[in-house]
């Protein structure tokens, strides 16, 4: 049996680095996810990436399924094991110190203004990590025109994005893109 443990202390440390950094959710740290797993250890390419994100995003249930998928893609069941728990574990703790001093000082100014303050923080990350996933995942202009398409559908209408994911999910199957 090989030794894993290289690959195991990895997971631990790019995940639990993105889970401290996570303001909005794991999407957040999608690019820095990225640049992990492509650019600097080679794990997998930009279409896998793009499409264990896709496939994530489809399931039912919260947005960090895609750390699972990503650690189960690179390590098996021991790297989706790892790969979520060092995602939880420091972002939840944050979160419950962070919810306790919210509540001690719910009036204070300071407060308040340090969470204003994280809104825009939390809609640059999420927005690179749409820039990020659009690039690895239009290969040409078909699939270049589908994520324009569904783009506008869900920001300019009330259609559910399911209607998109499912008008993409048949051009596919025809063999479209």
């Amino acid at each position: 049996m090989k030794d894993d443990s290289g690959i195991y202390l990895a997971l631990i440390a790019i995940f639990a680095t993105c889970s401290v950094i996570a303001v909005g959710g794991a999407t957040s740290t999608v690019p820095e996810m990225h640049r992990q797993a492509v650019d600097v250890h080679h794990w997998l390419g930009d279409r896998t990436f793009s499409e264990l994100f896709a496939i994530a995003q489809a399931a039912p249930g919260p947005n960090v399924v895609f750390v699972a998928l990503l650690g189960h893609y690179i390590a098996g069941i021991p790297g989706a094991l790892i790969a979520i728990v060092a995602m939880c574990v420091p972002s939840c703790t944050i979160a419950y110190g962070a919810a306790r001093l919210v509540d001690r000082f719910r009036h204070a100014r300071w407060r308040i203004v340090v969470q204003a303050g994280l809104v825009p923080i939390t809609v640059g990350l999420v927005a690179s990590s749409a820039l990020i996933l659009t690039r690895a995942a239009d290969r040409g202009p078909a699939t270049a025109l589908i994520t324009a398409a569904s783009f506008a559908l869900c920001y300019w209408t009330r259609v559910t994005p399911l209607v998109a994911l499912a008008l993409a999910a048949g051009l596919g199957l025809m063999g479209v893109v």
